[in-house]
């Protein structure tokens, strides 16, 4: 006797349980997330009906479609007038959108920062290394004679930096790489201003992106990781010199109020 085939909607509907909590449209949406992570749901695939997932909710309509309409919003699901919603086939705007609204929100330190630029960067610099090809090492080129030209302007040197690094990552051929770094150079962009004013930095700076070049185009991966590690670890040991020198003058500074 043949076993009768579950649909995927059917096996979706299945796992659905009934909401609780307070905060209905919450609910729905985190179960429907736990669907998508677990694969019953998976990229392209449509939602059972609004109907059907209230029921299965045991939801009323509106919290169901603020739960959608959120997940939409997020870049998880798409939903189309005469089509009905379905899981989004990427999670590029998902992902963007929640660690740049992470970044934003979250008071991260620069040197925390800068510890993750270490680690993510340094495989995107073996990676380039790996597989650039003439066209990126000519924009990689193009970039370090500009940042030559800029080695006395800091605010155009850090321009160029942010530039370097973005345009290498893509050079990595890892798209995820590429968002990662994309988003955090915004987030360091005042943080760099303050290591560009060391003294000496920017020709430091300078002889170090040419190092991470120079690996990559002899395509040694493990001596392009190296560079940039040590490009990056140089460029965080910088910016705490900088902030420690700051300490004495805030520490001198006038305060508000009476003095005792």
């Amino acid at each position: 006797m043949k076993t009768r085939a579950v649909s995927p909607a059917l096996k979706v509907q299945a796992r659905i349980r009934p909401v609780t909590k307070i905060s209905i449209s919450e609910a729905i949406a985190q179960q429907i997330m736990d669907l998508i992570a677990n694969g019953d749901l998976k990229p392209g695939q449509r939602l059972p009906s609004e109907r059907e997932l209230c029921k299965d909710f045991g939801a009323g309509r509106s919290s169901l479609r603020e739960a959608l309409r959120c997940l939409s919003i997020m870049g998880v699901l798409n939903a189309r007038v005469g089509e009905g919603t379905s899981v989004a086939l990427d999670g590029e705007k998902f992902l963007g959108k929640i660690v740049e609204w992470r970044l934003i929100t979250e008071k991260h330190d620069i040197e925390n920062l800068l510890e993750v630029r270490i680690a993510i960067e340094g495989i995107a610099a073996a990676k380039a290394a790996s597989f650039a090809g003439e066209q990126e090492m000519a924009r990689i080129d193009a970039l370090i004679g500009r940042m030559k030209e800029a080695v006395d302007d800091a605010k155009r040197f850090a321009a160029l930096d942010l530039e370097f690094h973005v345009t290498l990552a893509k050079a990595s051929g890892n798209a995820l790489l590429f968002d990662l770094v994309s988003m955090i150079r915004g987030q360091l962009a005042r943080g760099l201003s303050k290591v560009l004013h060391v003294p000496d930095a920017l020709p430091l700076s300078l002889k170090e992106h040419i190092a991470i070049v120079e690996a990559i185009r002899r395509g040694n991966p493990k001596a392009a990781e190296k560079a940039m590690q040590a490009h990056l670890s140089d460029a965080l040991r910088r910016y705490e010199d900088a902030m420690e020198k700051q300490l004495p003058a805030r520490r001198s500074a006038p305060r508000g109020g009476k003095s005792r």
